[in-house]
């Protein structure tokens, strides 16, 4: 069932230039769209900072019920404001932008229902590690950039106060993380609450001198940051250890499931919308799993025999999770592997894109002191207004569960062409509002990423029957996440049952396998988003390029895929459709005349 925001998007294409324009509603559009981002930027001051709104480089998220309750009644006024601009008078563009503010907004006065930030971690990640991140992000290159940050750590304790009070509501109503996320969890704050004042990592941004701030001068911002970090940081830091473990760690749910929450079977339906922005039930993606895993089971097969090893499937996952060919013997090793797969990717993307984004990225590793619960990588996003390139994290640690078999997909998913390739041609297209421009649903995103290991096949990037293993490996890893997820919080599994998809179909090493699974359980749904994103968008590329044979573009059909920004899916089909229709009337002979 399509969605009430792409049914208005229908009929705004399907009346097109014929009906007249009201200015009037474009300019009611335009302020609403103002008010809006008004919101989002106040809601949000990490991505508006990264936009360039340099006052919100001073704040972190408010994250009161207070506050989350005055957003939600702007939204409620916003929307009897948007109601009463008549979307069959816009422009496509303007009814596409009517259309999604309409959405946005209904889901986040649905999602306040949930209240979610009673839930303030996931086992690798949280309220918690955003200092950190924050502040390996952070450049300071002029005074302003001083002030900036030394607001930002001036906040800090407010923000950790109002965090530790959602997680003590939740333990009130029974809704907290279970307890094998809860150890995770501890031993990052704890790691904090030990970290020496003078060198903890929020005095990162304060590393280097600029030539553009005497050294003196240098010298005593710094010293302020050490003063907030050492009287007002870490003493909340240690507070968060202390109350994990005597309060929160005894209150963690015993039940890994979702749904065994208070609310937990509406708030998992709700979850399974916002992430795939589809109407598919648990029940729909769990039996799309398990085709999927039976699909991509025989093209390992054929791998395996390619390969010419002649065991058994248990016993080729055996060889790969063992022979040392197979894993880097240093950090170094690794980062330069990963390095030169990222550099060979960039050299074959002008085939199939014609739009290509001027942010550069690095390749680096991924912190010391989160390595252990991290994921083998991810991607951090840059910001040309701060002059920060995006971050292609690799983990480092634990090498030998980091096999490199595994990295040409993962280096394409995290890099190019994936997020980084995606989300900086996104930040870039400035024809876009602010708020097009930072949408991210996780189906599109994360089903880019996924679709971006795809094309490293004509890319010609698994150069060895060993490297296109690894790509089905990794695909096998996203579809057995659509088991697993439904399978832990909606089917009630326990975490062996669901750890069998993961061991028994892919070669994931049992390092990283537990990870994935405290992820899963930690964040419920937001698995589900990559393959059913990323069938999507092989689906409409294999349906553009039925439509139009010989006529087919690939290169116009990803910048059209891309240049829309992040949206969900059925909006992403209407463009794609709309796209091939343009195509076919270009290329339909004129008919004769009689």
């Amino acid at each position: 069932m399509r969605s009430a925001f792409a049914a208005i998007v229908v009929a705004s294409s399907l009346t097109g230039a014929a009906l007249a324009q009201s200015a009037g509603d474009e300019a009611a559009l335009t302020d609403v769209i103002a008010a809006f981002e008004a919101i989002e930027r106040e809601a949000d001051p990490i991505t508006a900072g990264g936009d360039g709104d340099r006052a919100s480089l001073r704040r972190l998220p408010d994250v009161s019920p207070d506050a989350i309750a005055a957003r939600t009644a702007q939204y409620e006024t916003l929307i009897a404001r948007l109601g009463a601009v008549d979307a069959s008078a816009l422009t496509h563009e303007s009814a596409l932008n009517h259309a999604l503010l309409l959405h946005l907004m209904t889901q986040r006065i649905e999602e306040a229902g949930y209240d979610l930030p009673r839930i303030a971690f996931e086992n690798d990640s949280g309220f918690h590690t955003l200092g950190d991140y924050l502040a390996r992000t952070t450049t300071i290159a002029t005074r302003d950039d001083a002030e900036a940050w030394l607001a930002r750590l001036e906040a800090m304790p407010r923000f950790y106060d109002q965090n530790l009070a959602n997680l003590r509501r939740g333990i009130q109503s029974e809704l907290t993380q279970p307890r094998l996320v809860v150890d995770r969890v501890l031993a990052v704050a704890r790691a904090h609450a030990a970290m020496p004042a003078d060198n903890h990592t929020l005095l990162l941004p304060f590393a280097r001198a600029p030539a553009t701030i005497p050294a003196a001068d240098f010298a005593a911002y710094r010293a302020r940051a050490l003063a907030i970090v050492r009287d007002r940081i870490l003493p909340k830091q240690r507070a968060f250890a202390t109350f994990l473990e005597r309060q929160y760690l005894p209150a963690a749910r015993a039940d890994i499931a979702w749904r065994a929450t208070p609310n937990g079977e509406a708030t998992y339906r709700y979850l399974v919308r916002r992430e795939t922005t589809t109407q598919m039930t648990p029940d729909e993606i769990h039996q799309l799993g398990l085709s999927e895993v039976a699909r991509i089971r025989a093209l390992m097969d054929v791998a395996i025999r390619d390969s010419g090893f002649t065991g058994t499937f248990a016993e080729f996952l055996a060889f790969l999770r063992s022979d040392e060919q197979f894993y880097a013997r240093s950090p170094q090793e690794l980062l330069s592997y990963a390095s030169e797969i990222s550099k060979r990717a960039d050299d074959r993307l002008p085939p199939l894109f014609g739009v290509l984004p001027r942010l550069p990225y690095g390749v680096r590793p991924v912190p010391d002191d989160i390595a252990e619960g991290y994921t083998s990588a991810r991607y951090w996003p840059g910001s040309m207004p701060l002059g920060q390139a995006g971050g292609y994290m690799v983990n480092t640690s634990r090498l030998d569960q980091r096999p490199l078999y595994e990295f040409p997909a993962l280096s394409l998913h995290e890099a190019v062409p994936g997020h980084h390739l995606q989300i900086a041609i996104a930040q870039e297209l400035d024809g876009l509002p602010y708020f097009r421009r930072n949408l991210g649903p996780t189906a599109f995103v994360e089903g880019w990423g996924l679709y971006a290991e795809f094309l490293g096949e004509e890319m010609g990037m698994y150069r060895t029957p060993y490297e296109l293993f690894g790509r089905y490996s990794m695909e096998m890893w996203r579809a057995c996440r659509l088991v697993v997820d439904t399978g832990i919080h909606w089917m009630g599994w326990d975490i062996e049952e669901a750890r069998r998809c993961f061991s028994e179909n892919s070669a994931l090493a049992p390092h990283n396998i537990q990870t994935e699974l405290e992820r899963y359980i930690s964040w419920p749904a937001q698995a589900l988003a990559y393959k059913v994103g990323e069938l999507r968008f092989r689906r409409l590329r294999d349906e553009a390029q039925a439509a139009l044979g010989e006529a087919f573009d690939v290169r116009a059909f990803h910048d059209v895929l891309l240049g829309g920004g992040a949206l969900p899916l059925d909006v992403v089909e209407m463009r794609v459709r709309a796209w091939v229709e343009s195509r076919q009337t270009v290329e339909r002979p004129a008919r004769p005349p009689n």
